[in-house]
């Protein structure tokens, strides 16, 4: 069988939107939906284990990240609409065949979501009362939702790798079918690209966790110590070198052990070479901002151009992740060179939407902000 047979052959209806637009909002989307998803992915982990083994100080950047978790996942969940909504636009002739050959897997995020987001919830209303000792069925409540939202990430891994994976669907649909019809039960874990993809993307949530711990302490934590405060720094370059050095790891196997030739020549090419080389550095961008501030009470500006240089981190290796996904899929569907039948009223309809939605979240965040403010400020 050869892999084009099970890319679905009806009509092209074209796209509704130009491919350009798509691909904005897909890598836009994803970008902010990765700030918080980081959170939960690395930052829930880190959490827990502070929670029993860390300082002082870092048992409560424990408790004021678990205390925050709910309202987080609550932002990645639905950030992560956008660049799911535009991926299943684009994409859907491969990303509908992939997610069939796993569906109980893929279905099995939505029965894993809902409990890890309750377990998040278990444990930061048992955070309410300081004085009094968290139930031991919290705790197991928050070390689940951290279990659940790693297996979360790797059933979503699987299933974007197995979309650019298009010489793997007929061998998995052979051994997952049954009188022709795929069986759901297919995982893409013998794809040599999935586990490095997999652990880059954690080193890279260690990194956003370290630089939201200074970003926290700068704007919503004014009225914890100043001991804290400059603790902060401190913990995040320490972590964020952590982070560093996993990603680099990693992301060398991803790069140099598991791309194909087309991803090669692609992205080790002029000019994408470019793109290659700034996504590689530029991790180092946040780590440098953080060894400068280490050991000090870092101000509102600082922070900010902190998370600024974090989120353009996440921005580059979104960019760097669709080319390299386009050039995996190109030879066997290529979004760009489909016809366009534009659909007006429903863009409009979704950039109105999509604006209002950031202004709300902005107007929420700076209610946040105004309930932190410490004593002095508010007089």
């Amino acid at each position: 069988m050869e892999p084009q047979m099970l890319i679905d052959p009806s009509g092209n209806l074209g796209l509704p939107a130009p491919y350009w637009f798509i691909e904005l909002f897909k890598m836009l989307g994803f970008s902010l939906h990765a700030v918080p998803m980081n959170l939960w992915y690395a930052g829930l982990v880190l959490a827990m284990i502070l929670s029993v083994a860390g300082s002082a100080h870092g048992r409560l950047f424990s408790r004021r990240l678990m205390a925050q978790m709910p309202v987080i996942v609550a932002l990645g969940v639905n950030l992560g609409i956008v660049p799911l909504l535009f991926l299943q636009v684009a994409y859907a002739k491969v990303f509908y065949p992939a997610t069939v050959l796993m569906a109980w897997f893929w279905l099995g995020i939505i029965v894993l979501l809902i409990p890890a987001y309750y377990g998040v919830y278990c444990y930061a209303f048992g955070l309410k009362d300081p004085s009094t000792p968290m139930a031991p069925w919290r705790r197991a409540a928050g070390w689940g939702a951290a279990l659940f939202f790693l297996v979360i990430g790797f059933i979503f891994a699987n299933g974007l790798s197995l979309m650019a994976n298009v010489d793997a669907w007929p061998g998995l649909f052979h051994n997952h079918n049954v009188a022709g019809a795929a069986t759901g039960s297919a995982l893409n874990v013998a794809d040599p690209s999935l586990w490095p993809r997999w652990l880059m993307m954690f080193g890279l949530a260690i990194t956003t966790t370290s630089v939201w711990a200074v970003f926290d302490a700068a704007w919503f934590g004014r009225r914890e110590s100043d001991e804290y405060r400059r603790w902060t720094p401190s913990f995040a370059w320490k972590l964020d070198s952590l982070g560093l050095l996993w990603f680099a790891v990693a992301g060398s196997w991803y790069v140099f052990g598991t791309w194909g030739p087309n991803a090669r020549e692609a992205m080790f090419t002029s000019p994408l070479v470019l793109l290659t080389v700034v996504t590689a550095l530029a991790p180092g961008l946040p780590w440098l901002l953080l060894w400068r501030v280490r050991g000090t009470d870092v101000g509102r500006p600082m922070a900010s151009l902190i998370a600024l240089a974090q989120f353009g981190v996440l921005g580059i290796n979104a960019v760097s992740r669709q080319l390299v996904q386009n050039a995996e899929i190109n030879p066997y569907y290529a979004p760009s060179r489909q016809p366009i039948e534009s659909q007006w009223g429903p863009m409009a309809l979704f950039l109105v939407a999509f604006v209002i939605a950031l202004a709300l979240v902005a107007w929420m965040i700076a209610q946040v902000m105004k309930a932190s403010r410490s004593p002095s400020q508010a007089s």
